[in-house]
This record gives structure tokens, sequence and C-alpha cells, in this order.
């Protein structure tokens, strides 16, 4: 499952946002999107964890939790639908 984090710290790195959810389970991946022109932090990341358990964990642990003095919002991403036709 993939996990949208939004109203991150321009300071928060892929890193950090991979042990922070590390604490509910095995993290597969987590970026935080960075600006193409300045690789500035967007303020918005993505975590992907196997287990449904340890992200429902995670999301009700860490949604509304201070970091970096802000306050996450953290719920499931929605999948996206593209179409190329």
């Amino acid at each position: 499952m993939i996990i949208y984090v939004s109203n991150l710290h321009f300071q928060v790195e892929s890193d950090e946002l991979k042990n922070l959810f590390s604490l509910f389970g095995e993290v597969d991946c987590a970026v935080v999107v960075k600006d193409r022109n300045t690789n500035m932090s967007r303020g918005f990341g993505f975590v992907e964890m196997c287990e449904e358990a340890a992200v429902h964990a995670a999301i009700s642990k860490l949604n509304g939790q201070i970091l970096g003095d802000r306050q996450l919002v953290i719920k499931v991403s929605k999948p996206v639908e593209r179409s190329y036709l």
C-alpha cells in the first residue's frame, strides 16, 4: 500500500521519512517529492509498505503528529488512473 504524507517540513529527506515509518513495519520505499528545477522539497511524499496492518498503525499514530514544527497529514494514497488513448 502507498501512503501519502503531506505538510512535511522542507528540510525532511527521504531517509528520515523511511526511518519514521519503519517504526511500524517494513518500508519498501519512501520518497520526498522535490521540485525539478530547484531540487527543493515540495512538502509532501509517499511511503510504500507491504503489510496493511502496519500501514493502518502508522497512519493512526503519525497523522496529526508534529515533525519539524509542522503537523503531518497522512492517508492512504488514492490509485491514479491514467488514460493514454
